[in-house]
């Protein structure tokens, strides 16, 4: 009889009552974790102190890395090592003040049985807010329960409430009142705008599509990356692609023809920032490589017959080149520069945007694609982008948020290309520079919409809103508080305020597209959710849709 040697698995620690433990995501990237460490610790502080009115206990499940200087679980290993601390069934704070990679705390998250909660801070400048929304949206995805809160100063009394709740019943309440879930196609009114849509996916369904991921799981946003099950009954493909093939299609574009690239931008009246010191400082040689990345995309997108591309970037060519934003922004321009095939004799998507969709976000990418399709289709300009749910704050009797997304927005977003600056991204994110797209998004009336997996099935929340032009003072204001170097959108959303916004929204992602008028708008809103529908894609419409009936 043989003797084997088995392992032994090491006990948990109990559950001690009235006691909570604390984790806290970090980004993959150093310098960013040691710049986001004191803005998250003083947070901590605030949630702990809250906790504590309420005869709580927290104790935090990983120290501070002496060596690093911060205490944010910085890797997937790290987490695996710090949930063997936690109790199985202990209440559990996911505290964010910072962008976080979800995946570091995935396995622990999926197998832990106590209750949840995601906490982060609102502000602009370390947006716990942002790292929240994309954490939720990864829970979402996998089915897990957690609840959520977040607060400006984690003093008001609609925080300390909702903690209270968490602490009672390990569930937090919020009003979802805004939302209506569609039964589908005969949920929505009938009408040329519905046969379109429905005309569209057959079309899509018949012909399909494919995406081309230049690697997947961009940022640590497991929301962002859709099983092929639930993608390709929508007739969407998935071309998986190596970012290092895009660095070698690089190599191979000529220095006139990225000349000649860069010629049309600043013939179109976009303006570049440049400075000496390539270190922190925007230089032509940054924004050079940047215009052999466009090019270079779109062959590669010639080469595999896309119907639209993603760049991941942070992760590996963050460390060989220059930042993606500015070729992404050029990609979803319907006015860019001309790209023609390596033989010559065609110029790709001639007169057309190319859909992008930023950092690898495959929600975005159905969305992006459906956009130009509907766009297109009733004669509109299809110019599209995500955004990140940046932040925001009351202005003049109304809250405006600020959308912002790294630098790539379509220049029609801010104007034309003449209202474009191009200035360098943060070298502590951005090592190798390149320029952004910069500027302020026109006033206007907008279509923004999510795709995302919930229940197992992906849905599409629609909403509207417009984009408001403010006091140059206050736009400066708010940019300085962020990301001054980003593009931003000062956005009213219709029929929902903060926090049923931030409650249920499924993404750290908003997808926007301009529409001329709100008539149009709402038009269009109802042909993207036919479109939608007849995909197979359950539809949710946000706050005030006066287009589609209650």
């Amino acid at each position: 009889m043989s003797t084997y040697h088995l392992p032994t698995v090491a006990e948990r620690p109990q559950a001690t009552p009235r006691t909570a433990y604390l984790v806290a995501s970090g980004d993959l990237r150093e310098s960013a974790n040691v710049a986001g460490w004191p803005t998250q610790a003083a947070m901590e502080a605030d949630v702990t102190a809250a906790l504590g009115e309420l005869g709580w206990d927290v104790v935090r499940a990983h120290d501070v890395d002496p060596e690093t200087g911060h205490g944010f679980v910085s890797s997937q290993r790290m987490g695996l090592e710090v949930f063997k601390n936690v109790p199985s069934d202990a209440p559990l704070v996911v505290a964010i003040a910072n962008w976080q990679y979800s995946h570091h705390l995935l396995a622990g998250l999926r197998t832990h049985r106590g209750p949840i909660l995601t906490v982060a801070n609102f502000a602009g400048d370390w947006p716990g807010l942002v790292g929240l929304l994309g954490l939720n949206a990864g829970l979402t995805k996998m089915g897990k329960d957690y609840a959520t809160i977040w607060s400006v100063d984690f003093t008001d009394d609609w925080f300390k409430a909702g903690l209270r709740e968490w602490t009672e019943t390990g569930r937090i309440t919020h009003d979802a009142s805004h939302v209506r879930e569609l039964s589908g196609l005969d949920a929505l009114p009938d009408g040329p705008e519905k046969e379109l849509g429905v005309a569209l996916a057959d079309e899509l369904l018949t012909d399909k599509a494919i995406i081309g991921v230049f690697d997947e799981g961009c940022m640590g946003m497991y929301n962002a990356i859709f099983d092929d099950e639930l993608l390709n009954p929508t007739g969407i493909y998935k071309e998986r692609l190596s970012q290092s093939a895009l660095y070698a299609e690089m190599l191979r574009v000529s220095e006139e023809e990225a000349n000649e690239a860069y010629d049309w931008l600043v013939d179109h009246g976009m303006t570049f920032r440049y400075g000496e010191d390539a270190t922190t400082e925007l230089t032509r040689e940054q924004v050079q490589w940047q215009m052999k990345m466009y090019i270079a995309a779109l062959r590669i997108a010639d080469d595999f017959g896309l119907d639209a591309v993603g760049i991941q970037y942070q992760q590996g060519l963050k460390d060989l080149v220059p930042a993606s934003d500015l070729a992404e922004g050029i990609l979803n321009s319907t006015q860019r520069p001309p790209v023609r095939s390596r033989d010559g004799s065609r110029v790709l998507h001639e007169g057309h945007a190319f859909p992008h969709f930023n950092e690898a976000d495959e929600g975005v990418a159905v969305d992006a694609l459906v956009t130009d399709r509907v766009f297109r289709a009733m004669g509109l300009v299809p110019d599209n982008t995500l955004h990140d749910v940046r932040w925001g704050e009351d202005y003049d009797g109304e809250f405006v948020w600020v959308y912002e997304i790294s630098g790539s927005v379509p220049a029609s977003h801010l104007g034309g290309w003449d209202k474009a600056e191009g200035w360098r991204q943060g070298h502590v994110f951005f090592p190798a520079g390149g320029a952004t797209i910069n500027g302020v998004s026109r006033p206007g009336e907008v279509v923004l919409s999510r795709v995302y997996i919930a229940d197992g099935v992906l849905q599409a929340d629609l909403f509207r809103a417009s984009v408001v032009e403010l006091p140059e003072e206050e736009t400066r204001r708010r940019k300085d508080a962020t990301n001054p170097e980003w593009p931003i959108a000062n956005v009213v959303l219709h029929g929902q305020t903060r926090d049923q916004f931030m409650a249920r929204h499924k993404a750290n992602h908003a997808q926007l597209v301009y529409a001329p008028d709100a008539e149009t708008a709402d038009r269009a809103l109802v042909a993207k959710a036919a479109m939608f529908a007849r995909m197979g894609i359950r539809i949710n419409l946000v706050g005030d849709v006066p287009s589609v009936p209650a």
